[in-house]
């Protein structure tokens, strides 16, 4: 994969639907989540024709507050999970991601700024005006190793009608550490939009 990654959501369609192109403009991933669905399970794929399975992301727990989402490749291998860091996530976004086996976190994916995702949410829901939120404020997700190196970012790109992030590669990452990091950030924009 050529680094900076792409990742876009459609706004208007009722499920979500996401896809991941690389720097050459290749698709990487594409997901479409599944409407009503008690327990999250989003299914990944090579790309929109869905022919061939990339990975799956399962919830431990019935869509809750402390959930960790396993991913698991095609083969039902582990990949490794994600889980959102409770009340400290109220404020600012705090995720930890753990790789495959793992109960300590070996990344932790931290809200840059947090004001960003604030005033975004707020002023999205000013009639007119929302429509131009999402070109005023760019919300950044670092994910840091447990050490502190800073390992991937996550930004929120202007765009309108569409959710756009890009994704940065800012440290070195094993193959299996980097799907785990691009799966965790496609969970942690799923569930954020859903909080606004």
């Amino acid at each position: 994969m050529q680094y900076p990654l792409r990742l876009s959501f459609k706004i208007l369609a009722l499920a979500s639907q996401a896809t991941m192109t690389d720097a050459t403009g290749r698709t990487v991933l594409y997901t479409k989540q599944k409407l009503l669905k008690f327990k999250e399970h989003v299914e990944i794929f090579t790309d929109a024709s869905k022919t061939t399975r990339l990975a799956d992301i399962r919830a431990n727990k019935v869509i809750d507050w402390s959930a960790r989402y396993f991913s698991t490749d095609a083969s039902g291998r582990e990949i490794g999970s994600v889980g959102r860091r409770g009340w400290r996530s109220l404020w600012r976004a705090h995720y930890e991601a753990f790789n495959p086996g793992d109960n300590t976190p070996d990344f932790s994916i931290r809200e840059e700024n947090a004001g960003a995702k604030v005033a975004d949410a707020f002023l999205s829901e000013i009639p007119i005006l929302g429509m131009f939120s999402g070109y005023l404020f760019h919300p950044r997700y670092l994910a840091s190793r447990s050490d502190g190196q800073p390992a991937m970012r996550l930004t929120k790109e202007a765009a309108f009608f569409e959710g756009r992030f890009r994704i940065d590669k800012v440290g070195e990452l094993a193959p299996r550490e980097e799907m785990n990091l691009l799966l965790s950030y496609l969970m942690l924009v799923l569930l954020e939009r859903r909080r606004g």
